[in-house]
């Protein structure tokens, strides 16, 4: 392995897919948190919480705008983290992944990815906008999160290893994952603060958000896998 030339391809297609991520969010999701914000913003206003007057909304935009280059950012922290993990594991596991080519394996792989570490754990603890959650609670909401998708990660790594040693019963292995992830859905505890907001924005929220999370995992196994496919950092070198 060509470990500069392995670097620059993880690296790089995780940041194109992270800004690609960031960008989608302005696009699409932060529509959804304008809407949920000026709900809470009203709900301020008439508890007394705040007032209605010039210097909030501008002291309010400017906190807004700052968020949204934020996102941008954030989305490429993501990008080079998570694009990193999934360079590895599929330099480790491109031979044994189905596919007749690098684009096609990276794909699948970001697909297995995406369901087992974003998908799976979204049906315990869908996301919510900003406003939907008391501070008091963010450590735990936190921590039950991490705990359900390192059980899934790790899940699927421990049966993953099983589903190799396994001949005639690999259906076993995916049956074991499956029971694994369904004791944890029951045992973890749910999200602890009620929802307030408009459900249609909430919903609206999550579908959106469900939907630029996977264009990320795609566009990230697309870009590596081309990168993978033109630069080769696993090819051996002729004496």
């Amino acid at each position: 392995m060509k470990t500069v030339s392995f670097l620059v391809i993880v690296i790089s297609a995780g940041l194109l897919a992270g800004l690609v991520h960031g960008m989608l969010n302005i696009a699409f999701v932060e529509p959804y948190l304008d809407t949920a914000i000026g709900i809470e913003n009203q709900h301020k206003f008439a508890e007394g919480e705040a007032k209605d007057t010039p210097q909030f909304w501008k002291q309010f935009s400017d906190y807004r705008i700052w968020q949204k280059q934020g996102s941008i950012v954030a989305g490429a922290m993501l990008g080079m983290a998570t694009g990193s993990l999934l360079g590895l594991v599929f330099a480790y596991s491109k031979n044994a992944l189905p596919g007749n080519s690098e684009i096609k394996k990276a794909i699948i792989l970001a697909i297995i990815m995406w369901a087992v570490l974003y998908f799976i754990p979204f049906l315990k603890y869908p996301a919510n906008p900003p406003t939907v959650g008391d501070p008091s609670t963010i450590t735990l909401r936190a921590t039950a999160y991490a705990l359900f998708v390192a059980f899934s990660g790790g899940g699927a790594i421990g049966f993953s290893m099983l589903y190799k040693k396994m001949k005639d019963k690999k259906f076993l292995a995916f049956a074991g994952y499956a029971g694994l992830m369904a004791l944890a859905y029951v045992i973890m505890p749910p999200n602890p603060d009620p929802i307030k907001t408009s459900m249609d924005v909430v919903n609206g929220f999550r579908a959106i958000s469900a939907a630029t999370m996977t264009a990320y995992w795609i566009t990230n196994g697309v870009i590596l896998g081309w990168m993978w496919k033109k630069v080769k950092p696993d090819a051996v070198s002729a004496e």
